[in-house]
């Protein structure tokens, strides 16, 4: 065995590893993990070039995963857009969208996010979309919700979108109209944003260098948080062209997986299915893997777009017996997972509702009878499974890709239980029992709809189904916590495996790449509703440091 180019010892090391769970040393060379254990260990592999330090007791955890991320999408948002938070009231947006306007030429586009869903109603009014008018002087407005399947675009907005009066409602969406006066409100729901999208694409061309310095943003924030992996939940052209070029020029210090869209549901941008599939190795680099595909299979409960196997609470638009529909067709899914797993790729596979959860378990029930074994497949958000449904993740080796940042008490749970009768509404994301039958689960912040990449809150949330931000009171289904432990795996080795990265990344294991965070504190040894406060002071990928608090 080499001598090590880096030793770490004097650490409480969490190794995620299960043979090993934890160590105080582990040494490093040639970017990988070579040994683990305690400095007796490793003691025969340092010598006089060997960078040894002593961490003096501080902890240390793999490098951590974030399952379920738009990185490029976030990027955006914190270089050039208005941001607020999701539990602004209407008027608190009103005078954001009013500051941040000022500060703007008169041609110039506010775009921005998010807008909570409890404020779906408030921006279904025409009067609402006068109110911003106003706010930004004649500028066009576009306001992106916290689920990001809709948006908001004021008057200015619309007609560049050539979104009129007598504008019909797209395939798969909703222009919401006044219910007096019958005109467009501004609210735009799934497919609808897309002649949206357009027009902002064409105020601000997408190009390469913009696509360039929004994915380093993403990643450089992704890093003060300690992730080092994580999987794009919806990648492009655009997005895996920027994550290639950084690796090209030796500047992308993440493993990334990308999941190329399925249809262009939701996003205006082309090439997507077969096409992007075809160039998909285009793309591919030592960091980059673009290994999955994305179906977008439902929209979001509360809008009414999420597909159940039983009718929403009755409105006076839906009616009584309005249960969601699917994007796509039962049949459809299942050619395209068939077509797709023949080329090695697996799938990402959203699904709010849980009928889309059941569609999509019979299509991939069909790949594994058609002998396809080894592809990976996940549920994203999963949020809502029927429990006849749940044994059939594992039996299917399908794994949950949760994102506990979205259903901890707050805005969405509050949306949601107003149009899904109780319990159901509340018996969100049954975690504990996953894991009981064997599932293989998974953690995600699904950044930027979840307002922050940290794992920290994903992971208390997870043990104490309560809010780590104390934003909310009370407990989400509390019976469904689960350990640190579990919790930690969720957002490392879990991921890893899920993503199909499981040898490479994950643990601190001889063999997998030197990922690990230097924490400044030990999450283990603080009460369950402090967990949140672990931070990284360090964070390092393939043995080098690629961010410190220190240094921020």
């Amino acid at each position: 065995m080499s001598t090590a180019d880096l030793v770490i010892t004097g650490a409480v090391v969490h190794t995620v590893d299960p043979g090993r769970p934890r160590a105080s040393a582990f040494a490093v060379a040639g970017g990988r993990i070579i040994a683990v254990g305690d400095h007796a260990d490793i003691a025969h592999l340092v010598d006089d070039a060997t960078e040894v330090r002593d961490l003096g007791g501080a902890t240390v955890v793999p490098g951590l995963i974030d399952g379920h991320a738009h990185h490029l999408i976030a990027g955006e948002g914190d270089l050039f857009q208005l941001s607020f938070a999701p539990t602004a009231g209407f008027d608190e947006v009103v005078e954001a969208v009013r500051a941040y306007a000022a500060g703007l030429g008169p041609e110039e586009w506010v775009i921005g996010e998010m807008f909570g869903s409890v404020l779906l109603d408030d921006f279904s009014r025409e009067s609402a979309r006068r109110a911003i008018d106003e706010a930004a002087g004649g500028r066009p407005v576009v306001l992106t919700d916290d689920s990001h399947h809709n948006k908001f675009a004021n008057s200015a907005a619309l007609a560049a979108a050539g979104i009129t009066d007598d504008t019909p409602d797209p395939e798969l969406g909703r222009i919401v109209r006044d219910v007096e006066t019958g005109r467009p409100s501004g609210l735009l729901m799934e497919a609808a944003t897309i002649a949206v999208t357009e027009a902002i694409d064409a105020f601000q061309p997408r190009t390469p260098e913009r696509a360039r310095r929004a994915s380093a943003r993403a990643i450089e924030i992704l890093h003060s948080y300690g992730i080092t992996a994580f999987q794009d939940a919806a990648a492009t052209v655009e997005i895996m062209g920027a994550l290639r070029d950084l690796d090209v020029d030796g500047d992308l210090h993440a493993w990334v997986v990308s999941s190329l869209l399925s249809t262009e549901f939701l996003f205006a941008n082309t090439p997507f299915g077969d096409e992007l599939v075809a160039r998909r190795e285009e793309f591919r680099t030592e960091h980059h893997r673009p290994d999955f595909v994305k179906v977008a299979l439902d929209g979001v409960p509360p809008t009414h777009t999420a597909a159940f196997l039983t009718p929403y609470l009755a409105d006076h638009e839906h009616g009584h017996a309005h249960c969601g529909t699917t994007t796509m067709a039962p049949e459809q899914l299942r050619d395209w997972l068939l077509r797709t797993a023949a080329q090695g790729l697996g799938a990402k596979i959203h699904c709010t509702g849980d009928a889309s959860v059941r569609v999509a378990l019979d299509a991939v029930e069909a790949v594994r009878d058609a002998g396809y074994a080894d592809i990976r497949y996940q549920i994203a958000h999963g949020q809502f499974i029927h429990p006849d449904d749940r044994p059939r993740l594992a039996s299917l080796r399908v794994a949950n890709d949760m994102s506990p940042f979205l259903w901890f008490p707050g805005v969405i749970p509050d949306a949601i239980a107003a149009v899904r009768a109780q319990p159901e509404a509340h018996e969100m994301q049954p975690v504990r029992e996953l894991i009981d039958l064997g599932v293989l689960v998974a953690g995600g912040s699904d950044w930027p709809v979840g307002a922050s990449p940290n794992p920290w809150e994903g992971i208390q949330g997870l043990v104490t189904r309560a809010d780590p931000l104390r934003r909310a009171p009370g407990t989400l289904w509390p019976e469904q916590a689960i350990t640190l432990d579990e919790a930690l795996a969720a957002f490392s080795l879990n991921a890893a495996e899920a993503m199909g990265m499981g040898d490479v990344v994950g643990s601190i294991t001889v063999g997998k790449s030197a990922d690990f965070v230097v924490l400044d504190q030990d999450p283990f040894a603080v009460e369950s509703d402090r967990i949140v406060d672990t931070h990284a002071d360090e964070t390092w990928f393939a043995g080098r440091c690629v961010w410190s608090r220190a240094d921020a």
